[in-house]
């Protein structure tokens, strides 16, 4: 018999132990010496896609410098007493050039703030945090990494289309639509597989070239194609079509970014699956 009171026969608790949530004290001890810079990713624009780690930096920072591609949903979880300076970017058309940034960080964090680097969708996928980072370590400044939802990820599931499916794609590619020289030179050849799926982010400008350069390079033109605008949020438009008609279509729609494309035979299932904006009461379950 066990002498631990109502346990069962064999001694172990009935009820197991709470799971305590601890807080890191390397990373996430309030910092009165120095401070610290956490780079977050804010996900596609929904603000309940955030993490809880994310949440809880953004509501106790002092410093954030945010992307254009933030909600303004999740910039209203800053707090009032908190420094908040824009860092965002358009295509040619930066507020602050990207070596600036990174020694803002470092500035900041030196004065002993505790600073978020607040990104739309993942840090680390076309958000440029490595570059950031490699700043803040070079320089000493402590920092963390906080992973978002990536836009292809987040859009895809709001638009009702799986990235990969047994029986229609076994791999995806995440590609960028626009490259640091302003080019779009990228292995096509490479991109025309059987059973994948291609996600072109910030494709809008790039689109004509990206079917264009596919069909040349032996895919099919009836090859069906998304394109999501403003993806997880109210205004959310998602255009389906073909390599062959999808220009025609988001031309007609006068669709604005930010945008994210999708190639492959899985976009098919839309018709099916669209949970967000196809289905009664647009499918959304406690929404």
């Amino acid at each position: 018999m066990s002498d631990q009171p109502n346990a069962p026969e064999g001694g172990v608790s009935a009820t197991p132990a709470p799971v305590r949530y601890r807080v890191n004290p390397v990373t996430d001890n309030p910092n009165t010496s120095a401070g610290e810079v956490s780079l977050v990713g804010a996900g596609p624009g929904d603000p309940e896609l955030l993490t809880l780690k994310a949440w809880r930096l953004i509501t106790s920072a002092e410093v954030v410098l945010y992307d254009r591609l933030v909600s303004p949903e999740i910039l209203s979880l800053v707090p009032q007493t908190a420094e908040m300076i824009h860092v965002g970017k358009q295509r040619s058309n930066h507020v602050l050039p990207q070596d600036q940034i990174n020694q803002r960080l470092v500035d900041l964090a030196r004065k002993g703030y505790r600073v978020v680097r607040l990104k739309g969708g993942d840090p680390f996928i076309f958000g440029r945090g490595g570059e950031e980072i490699e700043t803040l370590a070079a320089s000493g400044v402590r920092f963390q990494v906080v992973p978002g939802i990536t836009a292809a990820s987040g859009c895809a599931a709001y638009a009702g289309i799986p990235l990969t499916h047994r029986d229609h794609a076994q791999s995806v590619r995440f590609v960028t639509g626009h490259l640091k020289n302003d080019t779009c030179d990228l292995p096509w050849k490479d991109f025309v597989q059987n059973n994948q799926t291609l996600v072109f982010y910030m494709g809008l400008v790039g689109l004509p070239i990206i079917c264009r350069q596919l069909v040349g390079h032996g895919m099919s033109p009836d090859m069906p194609v998304a394109l999501v605008s403003k993806g997880t949020t109210p205004d959310q438009v998602v255009i389906s079509g073909s390599l062959a008609d999808i220009v025609d279509q988001v031309n007609a729609e006068h669709v604005q970014p930010p945008t994210l494309v999708i190639i492959g035979h899985v976009v098919a299932l839309r018709d099916r699956l669209d949970w967000y904006g196809g289905l009664p009461e647009r499918g959304r379950l406690g929404g």
